[in-house]
């Protein structure tokens, strides 16, 4: 069977690239579309009061490369401010932007899950009041960092860094899309975001999807996605040898 990467373009390019190093039938079928920010003053404005943060905390690769995109030229990562990222997805997207490897704070390499509440388990132990924290990310997103965060004290703020859309289909994703629907047994589908299945669902209404495989990286996108019909939903941490063993486990 075929994996279908519904990543943003970027990381579905990388992802496949991978899996298909590891042996995988891999192809990116990007779901989300990812678009600087309408209004970049914020950003830009956020760049100059940098290293009055404790805490500038990522929420996806995305948001690191978009937030980046704008910055001041020769401005260099402040060494007192974390760069908090949720999975080494965006750590190694800071990494390659210049920020130093002892500013990014991210979840244990074991965690179950690369998320936020496993990020805060690394944070949970500072002091946070009176600290100022910022968080980079799109239009809207989870606010349990941020609740948590000022549950200890700490004064959050937001700053959009770029927009989610629908996708921007080519003639070849396009193609993969129509013949999903009508195999939907010989492919799965790698779902990231639960987004991504609110995009397809938009692309393909009323898409039969109940002989098609979903593999989901966190709990909450896997009951998203039995909630769009796939007739079967299993879950893996987002790591490459874990995807690469749950679909040998279904080979």
């Amino acid at each position: 069977m075929k994996l279908l990467v519904t990543r943003p373009a970027a990381q579905a390019v990388e992802w496949v690239a991978a899996l298909r190093e590891r042996g995988v039938e891999a192809d990116a079928l990007p779901l989300i579309g990812i678009f600087a920010p309408r209004d970049a003053a914020p950003v830009r404005a956020a760049w100059a009061s940098l290293a009055a943060h404790r805490l500038v905390m990522f929420v996806s690769p995305n948001a690191a490369e978009q937030f980046f995109a704008l910055r001041p030229p020769g401005l260099a990562w402040p060494e007192a401010t974390l760069a908090g990222s949720p999975g080494p997805g965006t750590s190694r997207t800071l990494h390659a932007l210049g920020v130093p490897a002892a500013c990014i704070a991210e979840p244990a390499a074991d965690a179950a899950q690369f998320d936020s509440e496993s990020l805060w388990q690394q944070l949970k132990s500072r002091d946070w009041r009176g600290a100022s924290v910022l968080i980079v990310r799109g239009e809207s997103g989870r606010d349990w960092l941020a609740d948590t965060l000022r549950a200890q004290g700490a004064s959050v703020s937001f700053v959009t860094a770029y927009e989610r859309g629908a996708p921007r289909l080519d003639a070849r994703e396009a193609e993969l899309l129509r013949a999903a629907q009508a195999s939907p047994q010989a492919q799965v589908w790698m779902f990231s975001s639960s987004e991504s299945i609110a995009q397809l669902e938009a692309l393909a209404p009323g898409a039969d999807w109940r002989g098609a495989t979903a593999l989901a990286t966190h709990p909450r996108i896997a009951q998203r996605a039995r909630e769009a019909g796939f007739g079967r939903v299993l879950e893996c941490r987002p790591s490459l040898d874990a995807v690469v063993a749950c679909l040998q486990s279904i080979a």
